[in-house]
Order: C-alpha cells, then structure tokens, then sequence
C-alpha cells in the first residue's frame, strides 16, 4: 500500500491567530501560507504536517476526527497547553493509560495521553 498519512487539516475562523497556538504547541513552524491567510501548513517534527484552513463559520458540535497527541509527562504538557489557550474539558485515568480531552482556542476539540498517567 502507497498511501499514509501526511496532513491532518483543522477548520478555522482565524489561521494566523490560531497559529500562534499549534506552533507553540507543537514546536512547529509556518512552511507555507496562501496569499490570504485562508491556509497555513505548519511542519511539525512527527513527518504529520497540520494545516489551518479559514473557514467562515464556527465550530459547531463535536468534533467527528481529533487528534491525540502523546507524551511522557501528560500533566506538565497539559499545563503548558493551558498556559498557550488551550482548555482542558475532561480527564480520564485507566490502567495504564491515561488523557486529557482538551481544545484549542477556537474549541476544536484534540486529546493528550500517556501510559504512565
């Protein structure tokens, strides 16, 4: 099979704003910008690029596609988040496993988890 994930493209009010928040998050960079602003590419480390797309309406419901995000300290990663715009909107502990149900600051909604709680 050819095919993989390359891109994973979030809807938007405001690209250049929001960006502010995915490359902070990320420690991304901006690779491409049209003319407007209506889409940003941010290069991330993980070969998974993420791209802003304008849109004119807002978030509206659940997000049906989020992205889960992992690292080893799940709660300072959450603070930082926080501590960027994000909101964290619920928790969940397992065995094993543990994440973060958060969103960003336009509230498109993204989890961060780890193994070890």
């Amino acid at each position: 099979m050819a095919l993989r994930i390359r891109m994973v493209t979030i809807d938007c009010l405001d690209t250049r704003k929001l960006s502010q928040f995915w490359v902070a998050a990320l420690g991304a960079e901006i690779i491409h910008e049209v003319d407007d602003g209506a889409m940003l590419v941010l290069a991330s480390a993980d070969n998974v690029d993420i791209a802003l797309q304008r849109v004119d309406e807002p978030r509206a419901g659940k997000n049906r596609l989020h992205i889960d995000l992992g690292t080893p300290d799940r709660p300072a990663e959450v603070a930082r988040l926080v501590g960027l715009g994000a909101t964290v909107i619920e928790e969940f502990k397992y065995p094993g496993m543990a994440w973060s149900v958060m969103q960003d600051p336009e509230g498109n909604e993204f989890c961060v988890g780890s193994r070890n709680g």
